[in-house]
């Protein structure tokens, strides 16, 4: 099945804070941009991009973690084994 035809709905809280993360993540990225307009030091900028790897690695997992504790855990609740199948599937390409 293709990631887009499975939807989850989300609750506001939820919804809110990956939103809230994703924000601060685009700041950061916008940041980045200009920093390399205003000719920044490369080490300087090379911080600031681990700094955006670790709030993207840190929107992963929270991510997964909501996965987990609702679709993985409602499908093998409902006797749906194929979650597990498609867990190892997303973990093998988050491991890339």
């Amino acid at each position: 099945m293709n990631c887009c035809e499975k939807k989850r709905p989300r609750s506001e809280e939820e919804l809110k804070k990956l939103s809230n993360r994703l924000c601060r993540i685009e700041g950061q990225v916008r940041g980045l941009r200009e920093m390399l307009q205003k000719d920044v030091y490369c080490p300087d900028i090379l911080i600031q991009v681990s700094a955006v790897n670790a709030a993207l690695n840190s929107f992963s997992k929270e991510l997964l973690s909501e996965h987990i504790h609702t679709c993985v855990a409602d499908g093998i609740r409902g006797g749906d084994d194929d979650v597990i199948d498609e867990l190892v599937c997303t973990l093998q390409k988050l491991m890339k």
